[in-house]
């Protein structure tokens, strides 16, 4: 399998996660009409998929007992067993994470939501694998949480409605800390002996957000926790091959990030902490397509705007934190 060492393409492995996970939301608002539960079986779909393509290709280079199918065969059954419990964490937190945006807005659900994950999961990464210089990674983090509340306040001021939902602080609540241990869950079954290496943990990974999303999604189609109607399999059916293909990409889209973030987090210098701390900036380059594509502040009021620059500002300083915490001891 191609695993990178040297820390510049390490890092670039993280940016592209960072990228990815960043984008991938663009491809449901150029599905616009589909529902998010039936464009999320297009999505799991996706992941799964790319889970493949990477794996058989990146994944079997070389070969080897690293190669992609050599190293799922080996696998014991803990390890295989920690890698689907991560797929289905991270499902559970997904669709919470949406449905919270949903009922409370980008300014409740992402401080909350994505705040506590950041928190959550480089702490409990970090105590598995403590890599990198601790003051530099956690000021890191902490310059991006604030860059994170910044980038709520300007949506707080953009939105006319003041009133917060007591359903989406709880959604958000719910979806942050399971968000933060799914990347725990990874980690672990990459450790040790018979453990799965980042391309077939991929994979497997991939499997569990499958088997949970079948029952949670089709009982979220019956019982919307946005309180919106019910939604009916027979509009998947109905639904535009545009709406489908978006559906597909923006889950490969995703997986290419996790697949990143991964492999990045295998190189010697890097670990899980440094690598999903970085691929969680992804809430700035989702601001950043917001801002510059979608151009969601440009009716706002000078009060939102104002803050942008300043959002921007403490991301990059957090991110340069984090990237120079594996090399300055």
């Amino acid at each position: 399998m191609y695993q990178p060492e040297i820390y510049l393409i390490a890092m670039l492995f993280m940016l592209t996660s960072m990228i990815c996970w960043g984008s991938w939301a663009n491809t449901q608002k150029l599905a616009a009409g589909f529902s998010f539960q039936l464009f999320y079986w297009d999505y799991v779909i996706g992941i799964i998929v790319a889970s493949l393509v990477w794996g058989l290709t990146l994944g079997s280079m070389y070969g080897g007992p690293t190669a992609f199918w050599a190293n799922l065969t080996q696998a014991d059954r803990s390890h295989l067993l920690l890698a689907i419990a991560g797929g289905v964490v991270f499902n559970v937190a997904n669709l919470l994470l949406v449905a919270a945006l949903d009922v409370a807005g980008m300014a409740v659900a992402f401080p909350i939501g994505i705040g506590l994950a950041l928190v959550v999961g480089v702490l409990l990464n970090f105590i598995i694998d403590p890599r990198g210089n601790p003051l530099l990674l956690f000021g890191g983090v902490a310059f991006v949480v604030l860059a994170i509340l910044v980038d709520a306040a300007a949506y707080r001021k953009r939105e006319i409605s003041g009133e917060v939902s007591a359903r989406g602080v709880w959604l958000s609540v719910t979806a942050g800390i399971l968000m933060g241990l799914f990347y725990p869950l990874v980690a672990k079954s990459s450790a040790g002996g018979h453990s799965l290496g980042p391309y077939s943990v991929t994979f497997v990974f991939a499997m569990g957000v499958a088997l949970c999303a079948v029952p949670m999604n089709l009982w979220l189609m019956r019982h919307p926790l946005t309180g919106r109607p019910p939604v009916a399999f027979a509009g998947y059916k109905s639904a535009k091959t545009s709406w489908h293909f978006w559906g597909l990409a923006g889950g490969m889209i995703w997986c290419t990030g996790a697949e990143s973030n991964f492999v990045a987090s295998h190189a010697h210098i890097v670990g899980p902490a440094i690598s999903y701390a970085i691929g969680q900036g992804a809430t700035m380059i989702s601001a950043a397509w917001g801002v510059f594509v979608w151009k969601e502040f440009a009716s706002a009021p000078p009060a939102s705007r104002r803050l942008i620059p300043l959002m921007f500002v403490l991301f990059l300083i957090g991110l340069g934190a984090i990237a120079v915490a594996p090399i300055v001891k």
